[in-house]
């Protein structure tokens, strides 16, 4: 099984690829829209989940998302369908960092996919790109909590502290204006769906040539996020609007 069969079925009970609730999302999106009508774009938008639930919720919002994974966007043009949405969502099936549209978007959104970049610096680099004049940018990523252990770093890369992922914010020329760092529910909620989807997908697929793998995975992610991460792991969104231009 691929990295993005793996992440699908992993995500089967918590469709935001991210440590947030339902709350958290409704809220976020609720501070970055600045208007009825405005055009959005998602950088790494893995099932276009952030999309969907934005033009479920506004029906003069406009959408595009980029990902390198087809079998994750075909999931979200059947789940427009299914909401009836399609007609105001444009996907596209290529890397987000090379991506370039005609047009600029009053929003964009990327969260949890800093890698796709290269990391957070890269990543508001991207951002700026797409911006239109006025917009803003919804940005999530992980951060360090506490010191974290040579295992830890070496898993999940060298995050930094939230004050070093708000300096390098500040910095590259943006100013926070909302922001949520996800609970200890969160975090966790997020963890056990992540490898109970895959486990329970194994278990009621016992033939299928990628259960074995499928439950070896979850099996390995569980006991690296409870003995390796889960005590100096964090994630924060930040709604930011650029300080100047």
């Amino acid at each position: 099984m691929n990295r993005a069969q793996i992440s699908l079925l992993a995500h089967a009970g918590h469709p935001i690829a991210a440590p947030l609730d339902d709350d958290s999302v409704r809220l976020l999106l609720d501070r970055v829209l600045p208007r009825e009508d405005a055009r959005v774009l998602d950088l790494g938008c893995g099932g276009a989940e952030w999309l969907l639930r934005a033009l479920a919720a506004h029906p003069r919002l406009r959408a595009e998302g980029v990902d390198v994974s087809g079998d994750a966007l075909a999931r979200a043009r059947e789940a427009a369908h299914a909401l009836g949405v399609q007609d105001r969502l444009v996907l596209h099936h290529e890397d987000a960092a090379g991506f370039t549209a005609a047009h600029a978007f009053d929003v964009v959104l990327s969260v949890g996919a800093t890698h796709a970049f290269g990391g957070l610096r890269a990543t508001l680099e991207a951002a700026r790109r797409h911006l239109a004049p006025g917009g803003r940018l919804l940005i999530g990523d992980g951060f360090w909590e506490r010191a974290p252990s040579p295992e830890a770093v070496e898993m999940l890369g060298d995050l930094g502290g939230l004050p070093a992922v708000m300096d390098t914010v500040t910095a590259e020329g943006w100013t926070p204006v909302r922001g949520h760092i996800s609970s200890r529910g969160e975090l966790d909620a997020y963890e056990w769906a992540w490898t109970g989807s895959l486990a329970a997908w194994a278990l009621d697929h016992p033939a299928d040539p990628g259960s074995a793998e499928a439950l070896a995975v979850a099996d390995t992610h569980r006991e690296e996020w409870l003995r390796v991460y889960r005590d100096c792991f964090g994630f924060v969104c930040l709604v930011l609007r650029p300080t100047s231009g």
